[in-house]
């Protein structure tokens, strides 16, 4: 696959449109690690930030001309506003600084809807076009490329056409080489802002971008709607960052463009990166990847219904709408109470134990899902439970690493107001019968450290496995009964992770069962 290079234009504005996200605050080293990413992808052009307006945006550009920077595909852009109103261009400081920045891009944000022109700016038409012409010739005689955004256009090509379509003339006049199409407010939907960019190429043929908030949870639709319609240049954030409801979302969009509309739009070996890629700038950012988003998130091929994964079984295409492969993402099948034979025996085929042979215990191991999952159990997100429990129906586990005798927990309330959990266990491993006790700040992490403690003498192999996260659901939906509480324990070696699952009306016996899952998983890998 040959890009479509310069003819079209993705355009990553994380840096600055992302970083206005609610709780998202990137370091200076933050912001060279997400473009060294992003330009590891693929991307035409990465948007730094605003150089003069905000220091670490100065920095950053700075860091990037002293040789911290280095892209390989993508052109660094330094975004900025135009002059002020009746100040002379090259007298302006932020124009000035756009300059220092070095950067061979430089995107300008104007106003391009009369309201905003009068009201915000209090200026008037003429002057507000000047401003756009003026900085836009004065860079490009710098030896700088320019874009323009044309803030709110479609509300202000709404409301007064000719003035959004003399602000878009003013800065073509002034060498801008794409003008970008603004839904800065996110309420435009896609038929008709496919319209209105369809008919601003029309009326003036110049080179049209898309720039679109998701305030209406439609900028991805609408990005790709402005594609159809003519337009050659994306912006887009990562994850759909941004301030609000958030931007278009990269992935999506490079993901759509790609494969439903064709458009080579990045190196062909950069849409294998997209899930990789995606869940590494969300690591930055400090925000947790969404597990239910397009094309890269884990659920995005997670199939739960037994009709699914019925067809899946015969043909994965019946129910994926393209191979997961292609961005990077892998096919899951859930085993919930939803699930039938199919289910099971693709999931089976992932852990590598074939059940095709095996009706009867394949019959026995969905029935005995059904029952767990009525009980409060849930399979769909504890991979090593299940494989656990498929493995002990087929007699294919070996003898458990340990048993236990007994367990205790105590909580001490202590004179100084500390709170100290102390937990004391009973176990018979390697022909021997242990006990030991610990304390933690609760009384799982206390169990936990009990544990270990009695079993790392006699198990290698332990100290390398950590808590990695534990989540507890109460669970009051349970007929005839009292409320039970489900655990999940995430466990990892440094190599990989897995994910068992204990229930039990008492949290603690809830969490012993998850924990004791978790080893028992690790010991059939070590020994398998």
């Amino acid at each position: 696959m040959t890009t479509l290079g310069d003819s079209f234009h993705v355009y990553d504005t994380t840096l600055r449109d992302g970083a206005q996200r609610e709780g998202i605050s990137y370091s200076v080293t933050d912001k060279l690690a997400v473009a060294r990413l992003l330009d590891s992808l693929g991307v035409g052009f990465i948007e730094g930030g605003w150089p003069g307006a905000l220091p670490k945006d100065t920095e950053f550009f700075a860091r990037a001309a002293a040789g911290d920077l280095t892209l390989k595909h993508a052109q660094l852009v330094a975004f900025g506003s135009t002059r002020k109103a009746g100040v002379k261009v090259h007298e302006d400081a932020q124009v000035r600084a756009l300059l220092d920045a070095q950067a061979p891009v430089v995107t300008l944000v104007a106003k391009s809807d009369r309201r905003h022109i009068e009201r915000a700016l209090r200026t008037d038409v003429d002057e507000n076009c000047a401003m756009v012409r003026d900085t836009v010739r004065f860079l490009v005689d710098e030896g700088r490329r320019v874009f323009l955004d044309a803030e709110h256009f479609f509300d202000g090509f709404a409301f007064d056409p000719d003035t959004s379509l003399r602000v878009l003339e003013s800065a073509v006049e002034g060498g801008a080489d794409v003008v970008v199409l603004c839904d800065t407010n996110g309420g435009q939907l896609p038929l008709g802002l496919s319209e209105t960019v369809a008919d601003v190429i029309a009326r003036t043929g110049f080179r049209v971008g898309i720039h679109c908030q998701d305030d209406t949870s439609c900028a991805v639709a609408n990005t790709v709607a402005a594609v159809q319609a003519g337009a050659t240049h994306v912006q887009c954030t990562a994850n759909g960052y941004g301030e609000r409801a958030g931007n278009a979302d990269l992935f999506a969009v490079v993901g759509n463009l790609v494969t439903k509309l064709g458009l080579p739009v990045l190196p062909h070996e950069s849409l294998a990166e997209l899930t990789r890629v995606s869940h590494a700038l969300a690591e930055i950012a400090n925000i947790a990847p969404d597990t239910h988003q397009a094309y890269v998130g884990s659920s995005a091929f997670a199939h739960k219904a037994g009709l699914h994964a019925s067809a899946i079984k015969v043909d994965p295409e019946l129910y994926n709408h393209i191979d997961p492969d292609t961005v990077g993402n892998d096919m899951r099948v859930l085993v919930t109470e939803m699930a039938g034979r199919a289910s099971l025996e693709l999931k089976g085929r992932e852990f590598g134990i074939d059940l095709t042979r095996r009706p009867e215990a394949l019959t026995n191991v969905v029935r005995t899902v059904k029952e767990m999952e009525a009980g409060g159990w849930s399979f769909e997100a504890a991979d090593a439970s299940l494989e656990l429990l498929l493995k002990r129906e087929l007699s294919e586990l070996d003898e458990p690493p340990f048993t236990l005798e007994s367990y205790r927990v105590v909580l001490d309330h202590r004179q100084d107001g500390a709170i100290v959990s102390e937990a004391t266990v009973k176990v018979h491993v390697a022909g021997e019968r242990v006990i030991a006790t610990a304390e933690g700040n609760g009384p799982v992490h206390a169990l936990d450290a009990a544990l270990r403690k009695a079993l790392l003498p006699h198990l290698s192999w332990l100290d390398s496995v950590e808590l990695n996260d534990y989540k507890v659901r109460i669970l009051t939906d349970q007929h005839g009964t009292d409320a039970v509480t489900r655990v999940l324990v995430e466990s990892t070696d440094g190599e990989r992770e897995w994910t068992t699952v204990g229930v039990h009306g008492n949290i603690v016996e809830a969490s012993w069962l998850a924990l004791c899952d978790a080893l028992v998983h690790k010991a059939s890998r070590v020994t398998g």
